[in-house]
């Protein structure tokens, strides 16, 4: 007698749902994602287009008058750098003019960064009173240009002697309607109700709440402020030049004596443009990475 064959063994539906499974899971998320060559060209391009100004100014500030206006003008660095930078230091107090706006930056930012989270953290999660209507108020401050509250801001730190003292820069940018704004919006999504409930549930006031709860989870938040509100308070020019004068400048109002005579000398004033935009560059390589690892962490816990 022939042996008869052995019918063949069926693999479990199991493992035939798993075998598509995995061949997908392997051909999706194993695959590397390329951009094509327009998009390499898109990206090149707005990267030349954008830092071309600051590549111009080290040409600029490298240079002498009479090479800037030549036509067509000269686009490589020239060996005029370190003298166009001693002009600028005769010229204007550019050494006091960069500590005065550290101070001034420096102070405006952590006070901003502070008055505002709190702010953001009580429009957001406290329950009090009139909140909807102080929120829209402040908000709709935003829409006040900041020059109608020059002549009275001024006949205030008049009457309080502050007239070219730094706090009359400092304190009126303490806070801003933009960042309460920001800040709320922020706690709005990233702070869960239940973790509030839980703090309180267990004893803890409001202060240990904000420092303990509200103050980790809104940290993405509050370097993305304190970034923005330090480049502005930076490059603020309107009131320090109202507020300040030559003996206590900040380094907007200090540039504004450079290149000083009948023909304006571009190379000295670009010179002194590029002393006062590396403190900002520096602080934004320095913090730059942190603050966007911090904004995708927030992204990806949310």
């Amino acid at each position: 007698m022939t042996a008869l064959a052995a019918p063949p063994t069926k693999q479990p539906a199991t493992e035939k749902a798993q075998v598509p499974g995995r061949r997908r899971r392997k051909s999706g998320a194993g695959r590397t994602m390329k951009g094509g060559k327009l998009a390499y060209a898109i990206l090149i391009a707005a990267v030349l287009v954008s830092a071309f100004p600051f590549y111009w100014t080290i040409v600029a500030a490298s240079r002498s008058n009479a090479d800037l206006a030549k036509v067509p003008p000269t686009l490589l660095p020239g060996p005029n750098l370190i003298r166009n930078f001693e002009a600028v230091m005769e010229e204007a107090d550019i050494g006091k003019a960069l500590v005065n706006s550290f101070i001034v930056s420096g102070s405006i930012t952590v006070g901003t960064v502070l008055c505002c989270t709190l702010a953001g953290f009580a429009f957001a999660k406290l329950r009090f009173r009139g909140r909807g209507a102080l929120l829209a108020i402040t908000v709709g401050t935003m829409m006040i240009p900041p020059q109608l509250g020059v002549i009275p801001l001024f006949m205030l730190i008049a009457e309080l002697q502050w007239v070219n003292q730094l706090q009359a820069v400092i304190l009126p940018g303490l806070v801003s309607a933009f960042g309460v704004f920001f800040m709320r919006q922020y706690l709005v999504q990233s702070l869960p109700d239940e973790l509030i409930e839980a703090a309180r549930v267990d004893g803890a006031s409001t202060a240990r709440i904000f420092w303990s709860i509200v103050v980790p989870i809104a940290r993405p938040g509050m370097a993305v402020l304190g970034m923005l509100t330090f480049m502005a308070a930076w490059n603020d020019f309107f009131w320090p030049i109202v507020a300040l004068s030559s003996q206590e400048p900040t380094v907007q109002v200090a540039l504004r004596q450079l290149g000083g005579g009948y023909v304006h000398d571009q190379s000295v004033i670009m010179a002194g443009t590029l002393l006062g935009t590396l403190p900002v560059l520096l602080v934004f390589g320095l913090l730059g990475r942190q603050i966007v690892g911090g904004i995708m962490q927030g992204a990806v816990k949310g």
